[in-house]
């Protein structure tokens, strides 16, 4: 598949119709400044970085200037991108027409793209692309239908579509613990630590904003499960910018939280008439860029 670039821009959102339906969306960029809890975002920076009705969705950093994605053509075709703000361009890492690829990012060793793959059978699986350009490699034949997932001490932690979803981790071949149930999309590491955290769907809180999820995290070293306070009400995807702080947003709002901390403090708005709703989020400390997913109106 190939993506006429000089007519259309990018765009995707995962297509798992057990997880949410599909809206349109683009990726924005924004610069911040200050590490941590100093970190300040730089709003009036905001700028587009794809603009087109399909899908841009699911941005990963892999270095301290460019970010991959996937992305959708007219035909619903989903391929991986990689975007550099050094020459501005896009360039396909995959053209594929008879499958589709998802939530990229760049494995912990360097040497492959990882992405969730919608195979021609609609089988979803965790793939490895080796950054080399030679063929990509089935990884955990019989763990499936994986939605989302992150690495750790070089395997995945995976979250697997059911009645409920789960989280879990593959210690090993025919070694595979099931960390928890009804969890949310979002499956993150903790940065400098041995801890895989995501939203935990039996805990929760009712709010004048509505239900509000608990931030979980389980230590892959000694089974030990922390929670770190509750996502804001409505949303589902947050992430990392150190070991100590978590951003989420809220329409056009991001915020921030301690994990100590109970309450989020607002680090600015992205003022757009044509985009409203940040949903996933991907964040550079060594260039200061926040990547921003918003549905376009």
């Amino acid at each position: 598949m190939r993506i006429n670039y000089f007519i259309f821009f990018l765009g995707m959102i995962f297509k798992c119709s057990q997880l949410h339906a599909q809206v349109s969306t683009d990726l924005w960029v924004v610069n911040t400044e200050g590490k941590g809890g100093q970190l300040k975002l730089l709003s009036k920076t905001a700028k587009i970085l794809t603009n087109r009705p399909e899908y841009d969705n699911q941005p990963s950093f892999i270095n301290d200037s460019e970010f991959i994605f996937s992305a959708a053509d007219e035909k619903g075709n989903h391929d991986l991108i990689l975007y550099s703000f050094r020459t501005s361009r896009f360039t396909n890492l995959t053209q594929t027409s008879d499958r589709s690829e998802y939530s990229p990012s760049l494995t912990e060793c360097g040497s492959y793209f990882s992405a969730i793959v919608v195979e021609p059978d609609g089988t979803q699986r965790l793939w490895l692309y080796p950054v080399t350009g030679e063929s990509p490699e089935l990884l955990y034949d019989d763990i499936l239908p994986v939605g989302y997932y992150d690495w750790y001490d070089g395997n995945a932690a995976l979250f697997v579509l059911g009645e409920p979803n789960s989280l879990v981790y593959v210690r090993g071949k025919g070694s595979v613990d099931t960390l928890d149930t009804d969890i949310g999309r979002t499956v993150r590491k903790r940065p400098n630590t041995s801890e895989i955290s995501y939203l935990n769907r039996k805990s929760s809180i009712e709010t004048n904003l509505g239900k509000a999820f608990s931030i979980a995290s389980v230590n892959l070293k000694t089974g030990v499960k922390k929670d770190y306070g509750f996502a804001i009400p409505g949303s589902q995807d947050f992430i990392w910018i150190d070991k100590n702080h978590l951003i989420m947003a809220k329409g056009n709002e991001i915020f921030t939280k301690h994990i100590r901390e109970i309450n989020w403090e607002l680090l600015g708005k992205i003022e757009s008439s044509s985009h409203q709703g940040i949903t996933r989020m991907a964040y550079n400390s060594e260039s200061n860029q926040l990547i921003l997913v918003i549905n376009r109106n």
